[in-house]
């Protein structure tokens, strides 16, 4: 059993690390609904690039990249385009969450032949992860520290505070727009273990569980990805039990894990709040 899940607990923690550095971003400046809007951007390049290699024979047309260019493509937008700021965002989300699928299904229907194995991409196929599968969350993992690590302090005014940074005359667009593309990037790396529905709540759900637990945003993402692992490696433990898709048990996992996090805290709020005897 150790030996079978050796991979996929590997792209666990590999997947942890994108939940643990972008969900508390993504928590912390109440735009989760982004990373649903650009994880289901990513079906449209996952269709075309299926489009491309089964149609035309384009051999270097790989979901991979087809999801990476779809999801860079859509961050793109909505940090740069007016139309997916202030009070027209909601639409501009909703307008690109939509499309993505459709343009997706539109390319998949296109295809000849059957392509089953693309709408795995949906739920998510981790138990079925190669070692460039690893390779390439590595990567991914890699750049987005390293954007992370050049950007960070950026990156927390615009998190927290976009129109003070902007009155300090920080490059708010600029560091949006890294913000942005960061997220593209860990939907991308999560598409791969949870699939396009459940990207955005493995995202916000480990952040959730760690906010009522930690201050700091340094010991906020530890949390957060310690909570993605344990959810993800709880998912594959009851998929190997349930004979189901661990996508979804992780999800379940990381929900549970947030409202006990959640309860904790009003417990402990509570008691310190009771007056001494």
């Amino acid at each position: 059993m150790i030996s079978i899940l050796a991979l996929p607990l590997l792209a666990s923690a590999l997947a942890a690390v994108a939940c643990g550095a972008v969900g508390t971003f993504c928590v912390a400046r109440h735009n989760t609904y982004v990373a649903g809007a650009l994880s289901h951007a990513c079906f449209a390049g996952l269709g075309l690039a299926q489009y491309l290699a089964v149609a035309h024979g384009c051999a270097w047309a790989t979901p991979t990249l087809g999801a990476l260019a779809a999801a860079v493509a859509a961050a793109l937008f909505l940090a740069l385009s007016p139309a997916a700021r202030g009070a027209r965002a909601d639409g501009a989300l909703s307008a690109l969450w939509a499309t993505g699928m459709a343009v997706g299904l539109g390319f998949l229907s296109a295809t000849p032949g059957y392509q089953g194995s693309l709408l795995d991409y949906l739920f998510g196929s981790i138990l079925f992860v190669s070692r460039g599968d690893l390779a390439e969350m590595a990567a991914f993992d890699a750049a987005l520290l390293l954007a992370l690590a050049l950007f960070w302090r950026g990156l927390l005014g615009v998190a927290f505070n976009e129109r003070l940074a902007a009155l300090r005359g920080a490059p708010v667009r600029l560091h949006a727009c890294v913000l942005s593309l960061a997220t593209a990037l860990a939907v991308v790396v999560l598409v791969r273990a949870v699939g396009i529905v459940l990207a955005v709540a493995l995202l916000a759900l480990p952040a959730l569980a760690a906010r009522p637990l930690a201050r700091r945003m340094g010991p906020l993402m530890l949390l957060a990805g310690l909570f993605a692992f344990l959810s993800l490696a709880a998912g594959l433990l009851l998929a190997w039990r349930l004979d189901c898709q661990p996508s979804a048990p992780a999800v379940l996992v990381a929900a549970l894990l947030a409202l006990a996090s959640r309860a904790a805290a009003r417990l402990a709020a509570r008691r310190a709040a009771a007056p001494a005897r």
